[in-house]
């Protein structure tokens, strides 16, 4: 989830358990320890600036449901034996330490993208893809209840607040679960006619809601895709066909990189050739007049621009493919989309289409 978040829930998980003089203390501190286990890209960027490690490390070692706890009791360790309010209420600031932590790869598992909360075991990263990295229905209880607990920290007030804001946001996510499980049934009773009933997919809350849903299903030579809103559509979900070079991407699976890339994305990810590689920014000049390979991760984006495109191999006229060593990572063509004007009319598009169904 984006900072914000982690931030407001960190501060409001730890606030919520400790004695109400120390409450502006953990608001502070659990704000600091819930933004901490993102800060592990600064380290992986400076061991590698290979992009598909860059992306596939993010959420690992300091997001690890083994690793985090043991992180807590040494923080909590050194500040108790420094004294002050950590060993005026030891029970309670370690559990303010610990839901501190803990809490953020938890939020981050219901995103799309990914979470190894139990790394070093080799499972797959947690993506149970239930809301939108940014969710203002999410984070805003949890700013309300914060600014309440810091205006008047030492009143039960405050305790309410902050049992409440937790309730309301954790209750949110229920919906979420609930709302995945509605567009997941929708999908299969489309997708069973097509054969596809049993097809590798996924489904993922369009930005900023979780009314309305986006629904990709692999299949052998692409995939197939389909929006679902809760409230205007009825009847059977509607896909369109995409395709994907497959043939290109078996030839290359047993590159690192490509593993890596599928082991990640859970094999999300669509493979494009395009001839010369002058005309793929991000990629060396080296290899200019090659045919490069492109692997998008179809979780994130938007058809046919996503955010995360990786050119891990070129070929030579007539010649077989051959690993690009590192991958180059391959910006996104929609770029203005990112612009307040471009997140405007992305909100604008996402809205309408919550409350209306599009032409047949």
């Amino acid at each position: 989830m984006d900072s914000l978040s982690q931030i407001a829930l960190g501060g409001a998980v730890a606030a919520a358990v400790v004695p109400a003089s120390h409450r502006r203390a953990a608001l502070a501190a659990g704000a600091v320890l819930g933004t901490l286990p993102d800060l592990d890209s600064l380290p992986i960027s400076l061991l590698t600036q290979d992009p598909v490690a860059l992306m596939t490390w993010h959420r690992s070692v300091t997001h690890s449901l083994l690793v985090l706890p043991l992180v807590a009791w040494a923080i909590w360790a050194f500040f108790r034996r420094r004294g002050g309010r950590v060993a005026q209420a030891p029970r309670a600031w370690f559990w303010a330490i610990l839901l501190a932590l803990v809490t953020h790869p938890l939020l981050d598992a219901f995103t799309v993208y990914g979470t190894q909360l139990w790394w070093p075991l080799p499972a797959r990263p947690t993506m149970w893809s239930t809301v939108f990295i940014i969710d203002p229905l999410y984070t805003v209880w949890l700013l309300v209840a914060c600014a309440v607990a810091w205006a008047v920290p030492r009143r039960a007030l405050a305790q309410h607040a902050l049992v409440a804001g937790l309730a309301l946001s954790s209750a949110y996510l229920g919906w979420s679960v609930l709302a995945k499980a509605l567009v997941d049934r929708a999908a299969v009773a489309a997708l069973a006619p097509m054969g596809l009933a049993h097809a590798p997919r996924f489904s993922v809350p369009q930005p900023f809601n979780t009314l309305l849903w986006r629904v990709v299903a692999m299949t052998p030579d692409g995939y197939v895709m389909a929006d679902r809103s809760l409230v205007a559509d009825r009847g059977p979900m509607r896909f369109a066909a995409h395709t994907s070079d497959t043939a290109a991407l078996q030839a290359v699976a047993a590159y690192p990189a490509v593993q890596r890339l599928g082991w990640f994305n859970h094999g999300f990810m669509r493979a494009q050739v395009q001839p010369g590689a002058a005309t793929v920014a991000g990629v060396q000049s080296g290899v200019e007049g090659q045919d490069v390979l492109v692997l998008s991760d179809l979780r994130m984006g938007l058809e046919p621009d996503y955010t995360f495109n990786f050119a891990v191999a070129t070929r030579a006229p007539g010649a077989a493919w051959q690993a690009l060593m590192p991958p180059a990572r391959v910006p996104a063509s929609g770029g203005a989309a990112l612009s307040p004007d471009g997140i405007g009319a992305l909100w604008r598009g996402v809205w309408q289409r919550i409350w209306h169904t599009p032409g047949a």
